[in-house]
């Protein structure tokens, strides 16, 4: 099996024909068919259905895909960790950011890495952080901000802050300060689904003082949570990094849970068992340091338990 295969392999799959494919590849039809024929042999399975709609992947396909673009990702930083190994930080680094991190962190971290490594080329994924994780481990990131500081095989994670929760509700209808989380279960929330990390650190507290929350709808977007909250349809929780713009600008309102406990604790997390690079670990750094001055200026309110930079 060689590297130029599992190039044309992954072209097929992105155009979905062979025609297209040998276009973007600039090599004759004929000769991309036989390569694929050949690794299909190979692997002793077919991974694609022919039929005059194009090329469809099977099951095999697809699983062969994501194995083929991890390896090719390997071998792209095997290159530059031999070409750039003495000299400055150079290459795509993957990152991760769940997306209440990302909206707030997105900016700071490719700005910071534009001016300090601009030889390195910032791929950042915004996703679920259960899908981050997962990625994570299979090697299509190379580095991820993570919730929860547990130990867990192949990965490194590096403990940064304790991120406290708010309860967030429409300016048309402020409530208190302060309120509790018997207070607030006597309300009607707008939450994300059971399944969400943020949603079970919820039901966590709830459970602990044996509450039952009014949720009225679950929304997995949090753009469309905060939305909802702004037109009155109900009130939420939420990290306070996340509504801080809506808060200054006064379309939302924010008030401290007393005696929940509400917080959720931010690593950064790096495979142990993938090979690294120079300019991942200068990014690793660089991540550290951005987070790191966004806590002590108050930008992300949060309780900094890192390392000291």
């Amino acid at each position: 099996m060689e590297l130029r295969q599992l190039r044309y392999f992954i072209s097929v799959c992105e155009t979905g024909s062979l025609l297209r494919a040998s276009a973007r590849l600039h090599i004759a039809q004929p000769a991309l068919g036989q390569q694929i024929s050949a690794l299909e042999n190979e692997l002793g399975v077919k991974l694609f259905e022919r039929s005059n709609r194009g090329m469809i992947q099977t099951e095999a396909g697809r699983t062969f895909l994501e194995h083929a673009r991890v390896v090719l990702a390997d071998a792209e930083r095997a290159k530059q960790a031999v070409r750039f190994s003495s000299t400055t930080p150079s290459g795509e680094v993957a990152i991760g950011l769940p997306t209440s991190i990302a909206l707030s962190t997105t900016l700071p971290i490719l700005s910071a890495c534009r001016q300090q490594f601009p030889n390195v080329r910032l791929k950042i994924v915004e996703a679920y952080s259960g899908f981050i994780q997962e990625w994570l481990h299979s090697g299509r990131l190379d580095i991820a901000l993570l919730f929860g500081a547990e130990p867990e095989p192949g990965l490194n994670k590096r403990a940064l802050l304790d991120d406290s929760l708010v309860f967030v509700s429409s300016t048309q209808q402020p409530l208190a300060d302060n309120l509790s989380l018997a207070d607030i279960s006597s309300l009607p929330l707008v939450l994300p689904g059971q399944e969400h990390g943020l949603r079970r650190i919820i039901d966590d507290a709830c459970a602990t003082q044996k509450l039952t929350l009014d949720v009225v709808a679950e929304i997995e977007s949090l753009g469309s949570v905060k939305r909802a909250t702004q037109a009155g349809l109900g009130s939420t929780i939420l990290p306070q990094v996340c509504i801080l713009e809506e808060v200054a600008n006064g379309t939302l309102h924010s008030a401290h849970i007393d005696g929940g406990n509400l917080s959720r604790r931010v690593v950064c997390a790096t495979s142990l068992t993938r090979p690294g690079s120079t300019a991942i670990a200068a990014v690793e750094a660089l991540i550290l340091d951005v987070i790191s001055q966004m806590v002590s200026s108050g930008i992300w309110p949060a309780r900094w338990i890192g390392e000291a930079l």
